[in-house]
């Protein structure tokens, strides 16, 4: 899958080395390039990523601030041939990056501003804007916006590649809210994309990190105040004899407009439990009446609560910690097979009996798709809007002589999610990869269509760190 095109990969298969600048080269040749707010620095461990495994390992990290400096940034590595890598928030966790020494992180951090339109419909996010603070400025502006779930997260990283989200049931994916793109290209260019470049538009809703770095996009959002911007949601406990009742309960739940619902294998005072969390665009009585056939199993205890939008990803503050190794796989699947849980479950507590791997989780995220699925599937490059259920397992540990154990329980995890998954072929949501995925397997039936237009956008294949077409 990850074969380079142009002289990179052509040196490759060779075994010749390319010759790239020095660092101190790489400092007074673009330093003068940057803007007075930009920096070089070259301690990667200062730009720490969520997980260790499979990390990319950059020599030099330039720190942008403006959209300009990405440009020049671009432009410098592109002539150079020097491989580069665009960074905000670092939790891609694919474990196929092949960025070393040789080459550069653009660190978009910088570009973290959120700005509204006047009459808020509209909202202008940086590139280097975390989902927290994308929230945090809609809801201090009586706005509501559609984010993913975890605070620490890349805002336009996880919507440029579909973009789930709590509120996906009322406004469907990330991908069918942005109005226009900035991007600096292949070419080096930075241009502002619409839906009348139909070819690129189409490309980067699904697949953008192949075709360009988004420095800011522009996003639909809807004025509402404060008081109204509030959901019931949190979670329900249970004991693990509940799995095959509670995993048949979220197959059988018809998630409407305002719901969703997760299922987690998580440890939790020492011992692994099973969590559900549960969210409900409403009133309490009428989450509770919704969820239902989930809360009549018989939780053990019941945290949920009336939040407002910028506390409702508080819940998975946890998964933010960055550092130590989390080798991550994940399958779409259409069904729940209570059998199939209790042979995941029996696994996950078997990883367990390994050294400090406590913080190891399971998780399936379930979403209302009537929305999302009222749109065409060919309005935009994302796979999934057909898959009803992400499963995934995070391996958290620290030594990396666990890599090869932790790798075969997430590959069986993977493995018995797709033997009886419902679908026609293997599916993985590209944000949730873990790296060794086809294509196919991430793009699915839009792989041709995006191989043609990166031989148009991108020939010399800059853009080769993830997923590569």
């Amino acid at each position: 899958m990850r074969s380079s095109t142009g002289l990179l990969g052509l040196l490759a298969s060779l075994g010749m080395a390319c010759a790239h600048p020095a660092r101190g080269s790489i400092d007074s040749d673009l330093i003068g390039k940057l803007s007075t707010g930009a920096s070089i620095s070259h301690n990667a461990s200062v730009f720490p990523r969520w997980s260790e495994f499979g990390a990319p390992h950059p020599g030099t990290i330039v720190s942008v601030a403006t959209e300009a400096d990405v440009q020049a940034t671009v432009q410098y590595c592109v002539s150079k041939n020097i491989p580069f890598l665009a960074q905000n928030g670092g939790h891609g966790w694919s474990g196929a990056f092949t960025l070393g020494e040789s080459g550069v992180l653009i660190n978009l951090r910088g570009l973290n501003n959120t700005v509204f339109s006047a009459d808020k419909t509209q909202a202008t996010i940086g590139g280097g804007a975390i989902i927290q603070e994308v929230i945090n400025q809609a809801y201090a502006n009586d706005v509501q916006i559609l984010t993913g779930n975890c605070n620490c997260v890349g805002a336009l990283g996880a919507g440029l590649g579909g973009g789930y989200g709590n509120l996906m049931g009322l406004y469907g994916f990330s991908v069918d809210n942005y109005l226009s793109f900035n991007v600096v290209l292949a070419n080096g260019s930075l241009v502002t994309v619409t839906p009348e470049q139909e070819d690129l538009w189409w490309a980067l809703r699904g697949a953008g990190p192949n075709f360009g770095i988004v420095t800011s996009a522009v996003m639909k959002s809807t004025p509402l105040a404060q008081a109204d911007n509030v959901a019931w949601t949190g979670g329900l406990w249970f004991t693990e004899d509940k799995i095959e009742q509670v995993t048949q309960a979220i197959e059988d739940l018809k998630l409407e407009a305002h719901m969703n619902i997760f299922l987690y294998f998580l440890t939790s005072n020492g011992e692994p439990t099973v969590l559900v969390t549960v969210f409900y665009y409403g009133t309490e009585a009428d989450g509770r009446e919704a969820f239902k056939s989930i809360i009549d199993i018989g939780p053990y205890d019941d945290t949920t609560a009336v939040l407002p939008q910028n506390e409702w990803n508080a819940g998975a503050d946890g998964f933010c910690t960055k550092g130590e190794r989390k080798p991550t796989y994940s399958a779409g699947f259409d069904h729940f097979v209570p059998t199939t849980w209790r042979q995941i479950w029996n696994d996950y507590t078997e990883f367990l009996t390994n050294p400090n791997t406590s913080a190891t989780t399971v998780v399936v995220e379930c979403y209302s798709l009537d929305k999302a699925q009222s749109i065409g599937s060919e309005t935009a490059s994302f796979a999934n809007r057909d898959i009803r259920f992400n499963g995934f397992a995070i391996s958290w540990y620290p030594d990396a002589s666990l890599d090869a154990t932790a790798k075969a329980f997430g590959s069986n995890f993977r493995n018995l999610l797709r033997a009886d998954d419902g679908l026609a072929s293997n599916r993985t949501y590209v944000n949730f990869a873990f790296g060794d995925e086809t294509n196919q397997v991430v793009y699915n039936n839009n792989t041709q269509r995006l191989r043609q237009l990166k031989k148009k956008y991108d020939p010399k294949n800059v853009f080769n760190q993830w997923f590569d077409l």
